[in-house]
């Protein structure tokens, strides 16, 4: 028989101060999880709070984790269905409705934005698009590099969930998600459009998603070959 390993006081203190915050969250907004009032509703004096969050920032980083958990728990279930773009479709789909159905969360992720500060949920998101992103490159489908590609599928889905959650229920676009979705797939992806005339960007990105095999070239070539072929890939 199996036995269940206790978890240890601090660890129960913590997590009882992040179901306290997010009930907080969810009832009053981000304004309402003052240091005082989270330590009051976990049942802790705020020196506990202090001394396993370090701060105001670290907790907040913390509940956004706590509520990005389910979203990861749902990106798991996915799986993948062995077709790189699709999972891409489904992986914006899922971000936009843990958006719409967790926007305290999902405002306490992205909503605060500064340079050199990401929340850690939000890093973690991002690494999931990346490596669904570096799939598509893997297959010959995108037409920008990798890293262009992310950054216009993220910059594009948080805009969505951001401007959908600051509408009025009753006055959203249904169709808003889709359209902005497919837009950008258009635009980064190859078999979409009419043919340029070269494929050339595609060839140098579809390259550039191996390059990291390439046994038979030095650490400082595959640095300055990933170089190269990011600027066919972007031109």
């Amino acid at each position: 028989m199996v036995t269940k390993t206790a978890a240890s006081p601090a660890a129960e203190t913590r997590d009882r101060i992040l179901k306290a915050a997010a009930t907080l969250l969810v009832a009053e907004g981000r304004d309402g999880l003052s240091t005082r009032a989270v330590s009051a509703a976990a049942g802790v004096q705020p020196p506990a709070l202090y001394r396993l969050f370090g701060d105001k920032d670290g907790l907040l980083d913390a509940v956004a984790a706590y509520g990005f958990d389910e979203y990861l728990q749902s990106k798991r279930a996915l799986g993948s269905t062995g077709n790189a773009v699709e999972d891409l479709r489904r992986g914006w789909d899922l971000h936009i409705e843990f958006g719409l159905s967790r926007p305290e969360f999902y405002v306490l992720m992205y909503g605060d934005a500064r340079p050199g500060r990401t929340s850690p949920a939000a890093r973690e998101a991002e690494a999931m698009l990346r490596s669904i992103v570096d799939r598509v490159a893997a297959a010959g489908r995108l037409r920008v590099s990798v890293e262009r590609a992310a950054r216009l599928v993220h910059a594009t889905g948080m805009g969505v969930v951001l401007t959908q959650i600051a509408t009025p229920e009753s006055e959203r676009d249904p169709d808003l998600s889709a359209t902005a979705r497919e837009t950008v797939l258009s635009r980064i992806l190859t078999g979409t459009e009419e043919p340029s005339g070269s494929d050339l960007p595609e060839r140098a990105i579809a390259l550039r998603a191996g390059l990291e095999g390439a046994t038979a070239l030095t650490e400082a070539e595959r640095v300055l070959l990933a170089e190269w072929l990011d600027r066919i890939a972007d031109a």
